[in-house]
């Protein structure tokens, strides 16, 4: 199970830690497009927990089994993300919170937002970047960005797989 867990997991954290630091190259900010690279990564649970039921189990999983394995794989994959994302900050020079900040201030100016609103944001911005500086914080919140959709994916392939007529294990010959 470790395996599987340890193979599947890192593959889906490569994926999802390449498909992050190219979109952050091409200059593709869209959350969508980030969502669907981990959603495209985080396939890889499915991957593993068929894997696991078919060749480990004869077949045949349970739900909470199958979740179990599909967290494992998903908290390999998430911890890949935190860490990519990591390298992306430091290889930047950690100018990732300044460009923010100014693309979302100048989003509320092209808005019309009153002098007043923007200060306050302005102020809301700053105290972010005060608390992202703080790595420990930083790590967090990135583990909080992919691990809805891991938790999600998990749940769903779990359900789907404690059903042995569910993709059945195929034999050869």
């Amino acid at each position: 199970m470790f395996r599987v867990i340890a193979v599947y997991g890192l593959i889906a954290g490569a994926i999802v830690a390449a498909a992050m630091v190219a979109s952050m190259a091409i200059g593709a900010h869209s959350m969508v497009v980030g969502y669907l690279s981990m959603l495209v990564a985080l396939s890889m649970v499915f991957v593993g927990i068929k894997k696991y039921r078919d060749d480990q189990l004869g077949g045949v999983i349970g739900f909470w089994p199958a979740a179990g394995v599909g967290l494992g794989i998903s908290a390999v994959a998430s911890l890949c993300y935190a860490v990519g994302w990591e390298v992306y900050l430091y290889s930047t020079d950690y100018s990732f919170m300044a460009d923010y900040a100014n693309s979302v201030v100048a989003s509320a100016k092209a808005d019309g937002a009153s002098s007043a609103e923007i200060a306050k944001m302005q102020a809301d911005m700053a105290g972010f970047a005060k608390s992202y500086e703080n790595p420990v914080y930083r790590f967090l919140i990135t583990l909080s960005e992919i691990a809805p959709v891991a938790i999600l994916v998990t749940l769903l392939s779990a359900a789907l797989l404690r059903n042995r007529r569910f993709l059945p294990a195929r034999t050869v010959g």
